[in-house]
């Protein structure tokens, strides 16, 4: 029995993401993706509208980081996907799974065109390709369905991934056979470090007596935090985190806070105390690292599962490859006890000046006549938003206020800054907000940033965005 179907590509598609479990797609309605979002609300894929491309793509990002699922953006070609292409590169940068699905100008057929010039010609492989964007292009009916499955594979490894689609090629025929099949899923399991790497982290502690370790997102998304709680006991360690991994230890007898250009008084006076340094999934930045400033010259050893990572941006005197959490179990193991008068971070006057310590004092307020400080603000917020928050940054001088801001884990922190462009909040926290309903969002946002995407305001009461 034959069970095949001759159906246009676009519906083809439309049938193929519906059955990877997208059941809400982003974007901004064109002539050259309207068949496509319109087939996709029919199969139950609901279609949420921005006012700008941008928008689109953020928030289709801000989907994928609140839920860990495919975030899917549908833009139109030409004049429009130029609208998304800082979003686009933002999104690239920022680690989640997302596809964006294009317009793209028809396929040459060989005819004479007798229509005129095309004035959205754009040549989106070339430029995307350029932004360092993997672009993929269904460039005929019989190749369609399996360039969305390869666009999919690719974004599905933490990265946007472009899918182009040439207008004439969504409107041809295509022969399917049974139902839709969505692209294999590859699962990755996690790994622990080599027994030589543990050796030498281990050899290396011995000699330290004021160890502090650093987590960063890489660490809260491997679950690792109550490991390394555990070893920050067993060695006498203190704890601080990146700015993306803000809170991970937040109200632990040792936490100091955020490392490096969002640190309090405390966090820096300890830091420099340090003659070891064990970092765990951050990624150690210019900010993290205050420009180099932030870490003083002790033996720093950083534990990271890609080991491209490593040494990225600072130079690290042991490279640890390896998950976060099971790094922290082999280290645990292989870690003899200490005796409490070698743990001098774990004093009880230490833990006691830990303890009294009051980031909210830490500062003079400086109100003027006509603003307010932006710190104290931050306080004061902290207080009156309920405490189960997500909180989304745009990207600006205003960031002065993140530590005030608790949340309740790192997953619950979004910044958008990969790309240095402000703007990106307002989308970004639509997606979070769709992402995760039943938890309040706030999306904090500079006077520029607000005035460039304002427009989005309709976007929120339209589509019910809390």
């Amino acid at each position: 029995m034959n069970d095949s179907r001759i159906v246009p590509v676009f519906q083809a598609l439309a049938e193929d993401v519906h059955a990877l479990g997208v059941r809400v797609v982003f974007g901004l309605m064109s002539d050259d993706t309207a068949v496509l979002a319109v087939t996709l609300d029919g199969l139950g894929v609901s279609f949420v509208g921005a006012r700008h491309e941008n928008n689109a793509i953020a928030m289709a990002e801000g989907y994928a980081y609140a839920t860990g699922e495919l975030g899917v953006a549908v833009i139109g070609r030409g004049p429009a996907t130029a609208n998304g292409l800082h979003a686009a590169v933002a999104a690239s940068r920022m680690g989640s799974k997302v596809l964006v699905i294009y317009g793209d100008a028809a396929v040459p057929s060989g005819a004479v065109n007798t229509i005129g010039p095309d004035y959205k010609g754009f040549n989106a492989q070339a430029v995307l390709g350029a932004a360092g964007l993997t672009c993929f292009t269904a460039a005929s009916p019989a190749t369609a369905r399996q360039t969305l499955r390869n666009a999919v594979a690719a974004a599905n490894q933490g990265t946007l991934a472009a899918l182009l689609l040439p207008t004439n090629v969504q409107m041809m025929n295509v022969e399917v056979s049974g139902e839709a099949m969505p692209p294999p899923v590859v699962t990755t399991r996690p790994a622990g470090a080599r027994g030589q790497s543990i050796d030498a982290v281990v050899a290396l502690l011995g000699k330290s007596r004021r160890p502090l370790i650093v987590a960063g997102m890489g660490a809260h998304r491997a679950g690792a935090r109550a490991d390394l709680v555990a070893l920050a006991e067993k060695t006498g360690a203190l704890l601080m985190t990146s700015a993306r991994g803000k809170d991970m230890f937040h109200g632990h007898p040792y936490n100091l806070g955020i490392l490096g250009s969002f640190s309090h008084a405390m966090g820096r006076r300890m830091m420099d105390q340090a003659d070891c340094v064990l970092v765990f999934g951050a990624g150690l930045n210019f900010l993290t690292m205050s420009f180099g400033a932030a870490i003083p010259q002790v033996p720093l050893i950083q534990v990271d599962s890609v080991r491209a990572h490593i040494g990225r941006w600072t130079t690290a005197d042991v490279a640890v490859v390896g998950d976060a959490r099971l790094v922290a179990e082999q280290l645990l193991a292989a870690l003899p006890e200490r005796r409490a008068e070698d743990k001098p971070f774990h004093s009880a006057e230490i833990l006691a000046s830990i303890a009294a310590f009051d980031i909210a004092r830490d500062f003079e307020v400086a109100h003027t006549a006509r603003t307010v400080d932006p710190r104290a603000l931050g306080v004061e917020l902290d207080k009156l938003l309920p405490r189960d928050r997500n909180v989304v940054y745009d990207a600006g001088n205003f960031l002065g206020v993140l530590p005030y801001l608790t949340v309740p884990t790192p997953g619950h922190l979004k910044m958008t800054s990969e790309f240095a462009s402000i703007g990106l909040g307002f989308g970004t926290a639509l997606g979070v907000a769709k992402g995760r309903p039943d938890t309040p969002t706030v999306l904090i946002i500079g006077d520029g940033g607000f005035l460039m995407t304002m427009s989005e305001l309709e976007t929120a009461i339209r589509e019910d965005l809390r």
